[in-house]
């Protein structure tokens, strides 16, 4: 029993450093201006993905991203603690997408790899934090979704069923659904093992054909001895794209603007419980844009 498992994978700005040139002037991220990190709660739905393989040998894990060229390394990453496959979706008229538009092309790019069981992603990316996309993506597919999952506690492959403890406001809910479906993972979830040392050194040297220098004679002659190290680059037109709703044209959504706001403690006070001292203190929490 074996089963053909899809895991959705982001790589994101670190919102830890978030700077005067993080967004450009269409009002999109500026995501060369940044460190670039792998989505963390992606790594716990890859780790959910990774016992599933555990428990069903044969299975197989392929991780589908969408960005630059250099989000391979989210699929590199993903390559050393256990996937076995990696897509890149990567073409200019990408860019810019919004949820509804990124929702599009990655169930374009699911419908090009085919044959799956259940398509697993994290609940949200911290460079949007929307939960938006995995449920946009289940509906585009015409496929049951489970979100704000926390463990998958048993799968039935015969049956064609599967188990999950999901998290909720008030408690935890544990639900039953069928294959195949699109599961969404909190960060509550198990993290994900490390890197496996070994397959650090088999899959190093993964490229997509973008990273590649088409003069580099030796690279090209390794890549066709070992074919597991490509990794798979589809362009808009290579997963039947509708350029109308894809990047910035088929995205009714913009971001007005990217600000980094610095708590820093100058003074302290201490309030009485009068309206007054609680109506100066909202006022100046709204003039600094702390809150509102």
């Amino acid at each position: 029993m074996s089963l053909k498992i899809v895991v959705l994978a982001k790589q994101v700005p670190d919102t830890h450093n978030v700077g005067p040139d993080a967004m450009t002037p269409e009002g999109t991220i500026n995501r060369s201006a940044l460190p670039a990190v792998f989505n963390p709660e992606d790594l716990n739905a890859l780790e959910q993905a990774l016992q599933l393989k555990d428990k069903f040998p044969g299975s197989t894990i392929s991780v589908v991203t969408m960005g630059l060229p250099k989000s391979a390394e989210v699929i590199r990453e993903a390559l050393y603690r256990g996937a076995d496959q990696g897509f890149v979706v990567t073409d200019r008229p990408l860019g810019g997408a919004d949820t509804l538009a990124t929702s599009y092309t990655l169930a374009q790019a699911i419908k090009k790899i085919g044959d799956f069981d259940i398509i697993l992603g994290g609940r949200q990316a911290i460079d949007g934090d929307t939960a938006q996309v995995g449920p946009q993506i289940a509906e585009k597919l015409g496929l049951t979704q489970v979100t704000y999952a926390e463990e998958i506690i048993s799968l039935d492959e015969a049956a064609r069923k599967i188990v999950i403890k999901r998290h909720i406001d008030g408690g935890v809910e544990t639900v039953e659904a069928p294959l195949p479906l699109v599961v969404t993972v909190n960060g509550s979830a198990a993290p994900c093992r490390p890197r496996n040392a070994k397959r650090v050194m088999k899959y190093k040297n993964a490229t997509v054909i973008a990273e590649r220098n088409p003069e580099d004679a030796a690279a090209a002659a390794k890549i066709e001895k070992k074919p597991y190290l490509n990794i798979t680059q589809w362009g808009a037109a290579d997963i039947d794209c509708d350029p109308n709703q894809i990047g910035k044209a088929g995205s009714p959504t913009n971001v007005k603007a990217v600000k980094n706001i610095v708590f820093k403690a100058k003074e302290s006070r201490t309030l009485t419980g009068s309206d007054e001292d609680i109506n100066g203190l909202i006022v100046e929490l709204l003039n600094e844009k702390i809150i509102g």
